[in-house]
């Protein structure tokens, strides 16, 4: 009867041991359950009770270095070359606290603009001057007489992958719309397109929704960082907007906001596309892409460093060459004095330069 009851006890506790384990699995499953959807939802309750996710935070960080630019041209080029004047809106973004800001070329009219405002986040306005712009790149350095600004945080666009959360802020259609936030991903990178100036390349797509007026506003990523300048949409389509690296125009801002100009290094030719030259010219040459020199000038670097017509550049620094954007684009980031290695293709051999600008 001992042995019995000895053996009916040791039943009694596996099952209530049984009972308590499988209790505490389902407490645990439940709560890491919880965890799991809390983490997926990115969501903070601020101290006021409000829920804040990544796309206020972005807001918040960003919205105080958007501005608004508004511009007057004054255009001749008409049949009665009687003067006209033409109305213009787009975006900028503050790189500095000491008035430097950051838009398109297109925005202040190539730099043709006459008059140049400021609208900024706490609805004050001034003039600003347009210090520097590129049309082929579509960028553009305007100073405002303004100090204590809040500058944008830049970050880095070569890390930028396809997938990436992107968030645009701009003004849209004009300043009725001003200060919206769209949001999307990053759709491509390194994409091509056509404008009327020319052929740009090395662009991020995006399918945060970019109009009229965003361009020269900033392409931001998770953290609140500028990867971007927004320029263009894709007409033919919706959900194609396009910015440039913010990579590219990194060397260009820091060299004005330290100097108050920037002088791009030069190497001296004139140059062609080989695409266009083949096609206009009927000719084939070996090279299967990059920039076919027609002319070296006297006394300059490219000369010196002994680069000849009939060369084609498809290479400068790491930078791979394909058109003459892209040799633009390579070359800013170099300044007056500096060195760099440029690879030519010379009758099918490959022949690596050092030049010194």
């Amino acid at each position: 009867m001992s042995s019995k009851r000895g053996i009916g006890l040791i039943v009694i506790v596996c099952i209530i041991t049984g009972m308590l384990s499988s209790l505490l699995t389902v407490v645990l499953m439940k709560n890491s359950m919880g965890k799991s959807e809390s983490n997926s939802k990115e969501i903070v309750i601020n101290d006021d009770g409000k829920s804040k996710n990544i796309y206020h935070a972005v807001t918040d960080k960003a919205m105080p270095s958007v501005v608004g630019i508004t511009t007057t041209t004054i255009d001749t080029n008409n049949i009665f070359a009687i003067p006209t004047q033409s109305q213009g809106v787009g975006t900028g973004v503050i790189v500095d606290a000491n008035g430097y800001i950051l838009t398109n070329s297109h925005v202040v009219s190539d730099g043709k603009a006459v008059d140049v405002n400021v609208l900024f986040n706490d609805g004050s306005n001034t003039t600003g001057k347009v210090l520097w712009n590129d049309p082929q790149l579509d960028l553009a350095m305007v100073k405002v007489d303004k100090k204590g600004l809040t500058p944008a945080e830049l970050g880095d666009s070569d890390n930028v992958r396809t997938g990436d959360i992107a968030i645009a802020i701009g003004n849209p259609l004009g300043l009725e719309f001003q200060k919206s936030v769209t949001q999307g991903i990053i759709s491509g990178l390194d994409r091509t397109i056509q404008t009327e100036k020319s052929n740009m390349t090395g662009l991020m797509q995006t399918d945060a929704s970019i109009n009229p007026g965003n361009s020269g506003g900033p392409l931001l990523n998770e953290k609140g960082q500028v990867i971007g300048v927004n320029t263009a949409k894709a007409s033919q389509a919706e959900g194609l907007g396009f910015a440039i690296p913010i990579n590219t125009a990194k060397p260009i801002v820091e060299q004005i906001i330290k100097t108050g100009k920037f002088e791009k290094a030069t190497l001296g030719i004139k140059g062609i596309d080989l695409a266009i030259f083949e096609s206009s010219t009927g000719t084939k040459l070996e090279a299967e892409e990059g920039v076919y020199i027609a002319e070296v000038l006297a006394n300059t670097a490219a000369q010196r460093a002994g680069i000849q017509a009939g060369d084609v550049i498809v290479k400068v620094g790491d930078n791979k060459v394909s058109t003459m954007s892209d040799l633009n684009k390579s070359l800013y980031k170099f300044s007056k004095g500096d060195k760099a290695s440029i690879v030519v293709n010379r009758g099918g051999k490959e022949i690596k330069m050092d030049v010194k600008f």
